[in-house]
């Protein structure tokens, strides 16, 4: 016997499936397009015995083929039926790409345990894979399966974007193909450009209109042989750019490109220069991109309240040194380690989302790449910049207007800005400016170590 697992519209009643459907609920490869892996509950066999057509119950299943589910997920909820559940909020769509992945591996439980939006928000998770990760994507719904989150009222996974982002409140954009051996850096994000163009269409096309976007440029791994090798995949704002030019009814600034790892690693470094724990280091700036020329910003930094600069006397420490380590911390994490920072980038992304969905305290910020046009600092418009954000809570940003730029910083944002304007040039047939044209200098600013 097989169910149907339909999801009622926003703000009505769910239908609570049967106990007897759900235990004969299946796992499957069916086909909605070709090449298309999709892991679904079907409707035939529950229709037929409420005494519906066949016929009528073949349309009814394709009406509902967009709609997923994995395994227990099966299983719809009358959420206002639940006591327990009566003051849970409406339920919100995550969907996340590069979902079989070891961010994800980290990234998809913090999310179901209630760490982003709270322990009163149900939540959706919709993952995205390709052919060659589908089985891994079924062991990650397993294993979401086994956690019992009380949260997690539903998982579907599947390899077409333009299904897994369907109604998508969320999209965390992890998905990317790593450097191979010899690659250009040009090449790479021209291949990885056109992923993101695609997802970009994909989003556009079927997600929320107000959907708020994460893309995340981090290092990915990639067997060659009998080797694990750590390779970079391309600069998140590049990434996010492409995808802003390719969802043009989705609002540019509800694209983000991640740089909140780099900003947890440079608050680390300050605390412990100045003897203090990292909870006392606020006003923290990553300007511009995510590479070697990123500006990690010690001058509009603040310890206890104070200018970094009047804590931490130590001037070429500042300069010098301290920009380095944050720059090359993935690198020497990879040396100690063995392997790439998925652990602490999964947990950067639940920062970043709740820095969207949390006030901001009062007179601090944080990082975030996000479209320049309309900047108040005379960065170069229309590309994907970091730079200090602040919010209300309510999934939106403003840009930090109380901040001093001295030469020092100047000319290293400068510097970022120019490699990002570059990078822009490389991808231009995908964002619509053009021919691509790739200039890049020689110098590969691609994070040192994680290659």
């Amino acid at each position: 016997m097989e169910i149907s697992s339909a999801r009622a519209p926003a703000g009505s009643r769910l239908l609570a499936t049967p106990l007897g459907a759900h235990a004969a609920c299946r796992r499957s490869g069916q086909l909605l397009r070709p090449r298309r892996h999709t892991v679904r509950c079907s409707v035939d066999a529950t229709r037929q015995a409420q005494g519906i057509p066949s016929a009528v119950a073949a349309e009814a299943e394709a009406a509902e083929a967009r709609k997923r589910a994995f395994g227990v997920f099966c299983t719809t909820y009358d959420l206002k039926a639940d006591e327990k559940t009566k003051s849970w909020k409406k339920m919100v769509n995550i969907a996340v790409s590069g979902a079989a992945g070891m961010i994800s591996n980290h990234l998809l439980f913090q999310i179901a345990a209630g760490e982003v939006f709270g322990l009163d928000q149900p939540i959706a998770l919709r993952l995205l894979g390709s052919e060659r990760s589908f089985q891994a994507l079924e062991g990650v719904a397993m294993e979401l399966e086994d956690s019992l989150y009380p949260l997690l009222r539903e998982v579907s996974i599947g390899i077409d974007p333009y299904e897994v982002f369907e109604d998508a409140d969320w999209a965390l954009l992890i998905g990317a193909k790593p450097r191979g051996p010899g690659m250009e850096r040009a090449a790479l994000l021209d291949i990885n450009g056109q992923i993101f163009a695609e997802q970009g269409k994909a989003l556009n096309a079927v997600a929320s209109k107000n959907v708020k976007v994460i893309v995340v440029g981090n290092p990915c791994n990639t067997k060659y042989g009998y080797f694990l090798v750590y390779q970079v995949c391309p600069a998140s704002a590049c990434s996010a750019l492409i995808c802003i030019k390719n969802a043009p009814n989705i609002p540019a600034k509800n694209f983000h490109a991640l740089t909140r790892l780099d900003e947890n690693r440079a608050k680390c470094q300050l605390a412990l220069k100045a003897g203090v724990f990292y909870d006392r280091v606020s006003n923290m700036t990553i300007w511009g991109n995510h590479s070697t020329t990123q500006v990690p910003d010690f001058l509009n930094a603040k310890i206890d309240g104070r200018p970094v600069k009047e804590v931490i006397k130590d001037t070429k420490w500042l300069e010098e040194e301290f920009t380095l380590t944050v720059q090359k911390r993935g690198g020497v994490l990879i040396e100690k380690w063995g392997r790439s920072s998925a652990a602490s980038t999964a947990v950067s992304i639940v920062d970043a989302m709740k820095s969207l969905v949390t006030p901001t305290p009062e007179g601090d910020w944080f990082s975030s790449g996000v479209y320049t046009t309309g900047n108040p600092y005379g960065i170069a418009e229309d590309i994907v910049f970091s730079m200090p954000c602040r919010s209300k809570g309510d999934g939106d940003y403003e840009l930090a207007t109380d901040v001093e730029i001295d030469d020092f910083l100047w000319e290293r944002i400068k510097k970022t800005e120019a490699e990002l304007l570059a990078e822009k040039k490389c991808v231009a047939h995908l964002t619509g400016d053009g021919i691509a044209f790739c200039d890049l200098v020689n110098e590969d600013t691609m994070l040192p170590g994680e290659m």
